[in-house]
């Protein structure tokens, strides 16, 4: 009985193999939108002076407990306690000051641009709690801009164009600044 000639074969299981690397898509991950600073050696610090009421102080410790202006929170708690912090529609003063911009697109409008929310982080904090506090945190802007959004718009941000998701941005600025709270273990 005669074999089958397989010399071949591995000539065309590594055309195939190109194939289907070049003509299929790569899904990338997305993570998080983040700019890091750059190293502390090569810039010099400034210290940014911040009046109170315009910050918004989250610290997450090594055990994962979430605390906001040292009081504690949860995770669920948080992203309304951001909307609530960064819209401050009640003109509330100890919230953050509003300001009136000429905005396009929008005309005059209260623009949440003095707020900042600083998070501080333990080196030793688990990765999970850390993404879980961050999700918490961009899912308050997201509301708010959707808000926005549909309000203006009469539909989602998702479904914005460039000029109108700028529009809104500039409105609710994403304004956070981390900070990585270092051990020395000896």
């Amino acid at each position: 009985m005669p074999g089958l000639d397989t010399t071949s074969t591995a000539d065309i299981s590594f055309m195939l193999l190109i194939f289907f690397l070049v003509t299929s898509s790569m899904d990338s991950d997305w993570g998080l939108p983040r700019q890091l600073p750059p190293p502390e050696n090569q810039t010099e610090q400034e210290d940014l002076i911040v009046k109170q009421r315009n910050a918004l102080c989250l610290r997450l410790d090594s055990n994962g407990r979430l605390t906001c202006n040292d009081e504690p929170i949860t995770v669920k708690d948080l992203t309304e306690r951001v909307e609530t912090f960064v819209a401050n529609s009640t003109n509330d003063p100890t919230l953050p000051e509003m300001s009136e911009r000429e905005v396009h697109l929008m005309g005059r409008c209260r623009v949440s641009d003095r707020h900042v929310i600083i998070v501080e982080v333990d080196s030793l904090a688990s990765y999970d709690a850390y993404f879980q506090m961050q999700n918490a945190v961009v899912k308050g802007y997201n509301n708010l801009r959707n808000q926005l959004a549909r309000q203006q718009f009469g539909h989602p941000l998702a479904e914005c164009n460039a000029e109108q998701r700028d529009a809104v941005a500039m409105v609710y600025p994403q304004r956070i600044s981390e900070k990585l709270q270092m051990r020395n273990e000896e």
